[in-house]
């Protein structure tokens, strides 16, 4: 027998405490998931539009069967030899631009994208010697004690670090100024840094900013930022857990579309995480040979779970679908079809802002249109918890981002169509009308 929403709430409440949060004003609860879409108790279907983690697609067969073909033979861990992990390493390597590919990059395995950031922030402090970390305003890196301290998007009850510093994104600046704002704000955190005492260990960067409100464009704004922080000693740490796996459509990884062929962007270490595995708990990083070597002199890594026979299965399915079905292509034309259309929807919709975004990964502004769109942003987080809510009451599957909670975030599984993107945007242009009438 199913409990009701009242029942089950109050039976969550007893057994896990107060630490939760659950999405949206009428909790949905979920049975079933296939593809795109998600299946309540009742039978009903929500467009998912927002679980970038299942990457190739809810219950993927392919992944599902890998998992279980695996967990019938054989799951151990990485004291033991096993081809599953090598090969995933070798793929992986292999996506990467020349200094990190095999031979001059090498590739470690966790279970978690935090775990990942954890273990990529002690190597570059072995490494350049410094414990400095430099990391945007808003950012959500992870939810160990290091990465949590520096997650200022988790809220001010969470202190930051001694060790880190934010900088702020121009997240709305004319494009021109994006690139040499940041990379101010990031030479006065490596200053600030040496105010107290330390050395910069790293920039960590979550690609697509996802945590301050999505930021794509222009490509290379960040390289000026980046070559700053090797000036300093410190290294370049590519958090790709969420723009990953080729979501942004340009490219296989975020960071790639801020380079060009003939400069390419090389990150010193490359963090990922559970859309590798489509929701299978996977992760790890890819490393410079030659920033990993302090760190492999000074202690032995070793994770029980992490690069077990299990999770590289599935991560090697995703791959194999990734690959075979043009996931990343159609990453980049579903993104093109559903920005235009949101942007349509601003010409007709005043509460509409910016529309930025790359491939499926894309970030709507929301404004309080009572103030003008001529006098800057105008943040409206009330109006965008009705629009997610109201989307949600309309089976759509969204949520906000950023520091004013007032943009939506849109990232759904890579098998998103036009068909899908249709939907979204139909239903958003119906929410919107709603409470526009409702004014």
């Amino acid at each position: 027998m199913t409990l009701s929403t009242p029942e089950l709430l109050d039976r969550r409440a007893r057994l896990l405490g107060p630490a939760y949060r659950l999405f949206y004003e009428q909790p949905l609860h979920p049975v079933r998931g296939e593809g795109v879409w998600l299946f309540d108790a009742d039978g009903r279907r929500y467009l998912d539009a927002y679980n970038n983690v299942a990457s190739v697609g809810h219950c993927r067969p392919e992944v599902v069967q890998a998992i279980a073909a695996q967990a019938a033979v054989l799951n151990t861990h990485t004291r033991y030899l096993h081809e599953g992990v090598l090969a995933l390493a070798e793929r992986l390597l292999a996506t990467m631009p020349a200094g990190l590919q095999a031979g001059d990059g090498h590739a470690m395995f966790t279970c978690t994208g935090s775990e990942a950031n954890d273990l990529a922030l002690r190597i570059a402090q072995a490494h350049t010697g410094g414990t400095g970390l430099i990391i945007t305003q808003w950012a959500y890196h992870g939810v160990t004690a290091p990465l949590a301290g520096a997650s200022p998007s988790l809220g001010p009850q969470q202190p930051l670090g001694s060790n880190v510093v934010t900088v702020p994104l121009p997240l709305r600046a004319p494009h021109s100024e994006i690139g040499p704002r940041f990379a101010e704000g990031v030479r006065q955190a490596i200053a600030t840094l040496a105010q107290r005492g330390l050395r910069p260990a790293a920039l960590l960067l979550d690609t697509v900013c996802s945590s301050d409100g999505v930021l794509t464009h222009p490509a290379g704004w960040l390289n000026e930022a980046v070559n700053s922080v090797r000036a300093a000693g410190g290294v370049f740490i590519a958090d790709e857990v969420q723009p990953g796996f080729g979501r942004t459509g340009e490219a296989f990884w975020g960071f790639a579309r801020h380079g060009t062929p003939a400069a390419p962007l090389v990150p010193d270490i490359v963090t990922m995480g559970k859309p590798m595995g489509n929701g299978h708990p996977v992760a790890g990083l890819v490393a410079r040979a030659e920033v990993l070597a302090a760190f492999g002199r000074q202690c032995r890594y070793f994770n029980t779970f992490g690069g077990n026979p299990v999770a590289m299965a599935a991560a090697n399915a995703v791959l194999d679908v990734i690959e075979r079905e043009g996931l990343q292509a159609n990453a980049l034309h579903t993104g093109v079809v559903l920005r235009q259309r949101l942007a349509a929807l601003g010409r007709r919709h005043a509460a509409i802002g910016a529309v930025r975004g790359a491939g499926q990964f894309i970030g709507l502004d929301l404004v309080d249109a009572t103030q003008g769109r001529d006098d800057g942003f105008a943040p409206a987080p009330a109006l965008t918890q009705r629009v997610v809510n109201g989307l949600r009451q309309r089976g759509v599957l969204i949520s906000a981002t950023g520091p004013e909670a007032s943009t939506l975030k849109i990232r759904p599984p890579l098998v998103f169509t036009e068909a899908h993107a249709a939907l979204l945007a139909d239903t958003l242009d119906a929410v919107l009308t709603e409470l526009e009438n409702a004014a």
